[in-house]
């Protein structure tokens, strides 16, 4: 095939390598920012060019062939240093800009990182930020995105990480559930109350608390079970449930301030500290490269400098 051919296909071999990434049509046509239609056009005029099938189709799913994936793998690689080499040059300039693509869990996105993010955009410009508000837990590598924050126990060793900030998890409800139900003193007495509750991957709902005033070395620990006529997996719904005065409910710090400080929310049983229900480090993560984009740093320093003090009560 002559050579002005050849280059011609180059942004449909990247498309490609994208859609190979991706898994779909639909999710490369995202990433790319162009339709589905457009996708598969350009996987067509390849498919012509090269003479030979790249990608199997079913309504339902899509993989590359032999051919194909060979096309992927051999190619790949210079797309990504050529993007890392456009990056270098772009931010020589010494101005943050671009697209940031940026993955977060619902409850803590919505509540505590939105509201951060104008005062970055008018400090950069040039900067465009793309959020997914997901607890799926993404492939930062595999779905392009820059950065992705996470709540988790330890920083993971497979990426670049900073933490963000310590949370907390607490043991909430209104004054007027606890008037209705009565204050429980001890874990012992959550069994006669309408328990909130995340679901786990146990057949019997429990809580587990440390006793938090105690002298001893080793604290005491106990683990009870609970039942209640909710549960969801994300704790703004919870929150909310336990706004409408339906019972209590464990959550994370950063969903209930606000409850807490407007009063709306109390505190329960504060001599005991709920443990293993929610991770206790927030962290933002990035891929290892050896060029960082200035758009990543500088919403790197950003959110560190908003996020260092913690949430508060």
């Amino acid at each position: 095939m002559e050579v002005k051919k050849i280059e011609s296909l180059w942004t449909h071999l990247h498309w490609l390598t994208i859609l190979a990434q991706q898994g779909s049509y639909t999710r490369a046509a995202t990433r790319l920012g162009v339709s589905k239609a457009a996708v598969s056009q350009r996987i067509v005029e390849l498919e012509h060019a090269a003479g030979v099938s790249l990608v199997q189709r079913t309504t339902r799913s899509m993989r590359l062939t032999e051919a194909g994936q060979r096309l992927v793998d051999e190619t790949g690689g210079q797309y990504e240093q050529i993007s890392r080499s456009f990056s270098s040059v772009r931010d020589s300039a010494g101005v943050a800009r671009g697209v940031l693509r940026v993955t977060a869990p619902v409850a803590f996105a919505r509540q505590q990182l939105t509201p951060h993010i104008a005062p970055f955009l008018r400090a950069h410009p040039e900067v465009r930020l793309q959020l997914e508000l997901s607890d799926r837990l993404s492939s930062l590598s595999t779905e392009g995105f820059d950065l992705a924050i996470r709540h988790s126990a330890a920083a993971p060793d497979t990426h670049v990480a900073w933490k963000l900030c310590d949370t907390a998890t607490v043991i909430v409800a209104t004054r007027a559930y606890l008037k209705r139900a009565g204050t429980p003193r001890s874990p012992d007495e959550l069994s006669g109350h309408n328990c909130l509750f995340y679901p786990r991957a146990q057949e019997v709902p429990a809580w587990t608390f440390e006793r938090t005033n105690t002298r001893k070395a080793v604290a005491d620990r106990v683990t009870v079970p609970i039942a209640g006529s909710f549960a969801a997996n994300n704790s703004e719904s919870l929150r909310d449930a336990v706004l409408d005065d339906l019972g209590i409910a464990l959550l994370p710090d950063f969903s209930a301030q606000q409850g807490l400080r407007s009063g709306k929310l109390v505190r329960v049983m504060p001599n005991w500290l709920p443990v293993g229900s929610f991770a206790n480090h927030l962290y933002v993560l990035r891929p290892y490269s050896s060029h960082v984009p200035r758009a990543v740093s500088a919403f790197v320093t950003h959110l560190r400098k908003a996020f260092e003090n913690g949430f508060g009560g």
